[in-house]
């Protein structure tokens, strides 16, 4: 990979505040963060773009030091659409190439014979520099992974303890590329799972904070916590400092039966009759 992920990215799913957003994105990187994730669908794109910008006006990272992703909306993944509006994206960013893009969702107008080869193209052309999927099944995976012309460079899923996602986690390690993990502490449901809570007292420590690290402890996977306080947002990164022993690794790895998903969406592929 020529390209590589830091431990923990700042999630900005719905936030649709301009300057709840901008500041959200100038704060996480000048207190640590150095990848920022958003999407075609959060319609906040311009807002991440303002405060890329204000952070690096401010000398605070440059811009070579961060990773920023976004994702085609569902019903852009034709090979024309994914074209045209990957490129909207990067202007709207106010980036010369976007970092990472992903497929958000293989539904809608998704074709492996369309859309794949506009992540390639996109990749020749300038316009991104790695290409991703996200929420594809195991075999809608392996299927894109053959006909990419590049290596893919992460997917992107719901995963926290209480969905650990061992098929696609394995898969990543197989095939070496990063699974990114959103909605990385089931929004705050962790904190209610007496494991996760025994372990956090035992670090002076949060469930959440216990949930971060226990992502960032496993081979390939990166959390990308949503936060939009400056308080949160610090408390997200601090969580990389817990070292976990690895019996409370396996503690936590014993809750993986539960299989509770917190996200869906009408045309999600595990949906499907």
């Amino acid at each position: 990979m020529s390209l590589e992920l830091p431990d923990i990215g700042l999630g900005t799913y719905r936030m649709t505040d301009r300057d709840e957003c901008a500041s959200a994105v100038e704060t996480a990187l000048d207190v640590g963060y150095r990848h920022v994730d958003t999407a075609q669908m959060y319609d906040n794109e311009s807002f991440v773009g303002e405060g890329l910008a204000n952070a690096f006006d401010a000398g605070e990272v440059g811009r070579d030091d961060v990773v920023v992703a976004t994702k085609l909306d569902t019903d852009n993944t034709g090979y024309d659409d994914a074209v045209s509006t990957a490129r909207e994206s990067r202007d709207r960013l106010g980036l010369d190439a976007i970092d990472l893009l992903y497929v958000h969702w293989p539904t809608d107008a998704y074709d492996p014979e369309e859309t794949l080869p506009a992540l390639d193209d996109l990749v020749d052309d300038g316009v991104v520099r790695e290409v991703g999927l996200s929420n594809f099944l195991p075999s809608q995976l392996e299927e894109a992974i053959e006909r990419l012309d590049r290596d893919l460079f992460a997917h992107q899923v719901e995963m926290h303890p209480l969905l650990q996602q061992r098929d696609l986690h394995q898969l990543a390690k197989e095939h070496d590329h990063y699974l990114v993990a959103y909605c990385p502490i089931a929004r705050n449901q962790v904190a209610d799972v007496p494991v996760l809570q025994e372990v956090a007292e035992a670090h002076d420590a949060t469930a959440a904070q216990v949930s971060l690290a226990w992502l960032a402890s496993k081979e390939n996977v990166v959390p990308i916590p949503k936060a939009a306080s400056p308080e949160h947002i610090r408390d997200n990164l601090a969580a990389m400092d817990l070292d976990l022993s690895s019996e409370e690794v396996e503690r936590i790895d014993g809750l993986a039966g539960r299989e509770e998903r917190i996200v869906d969406f009408p045309s999600a592929p595990w949906n499907a009759a």
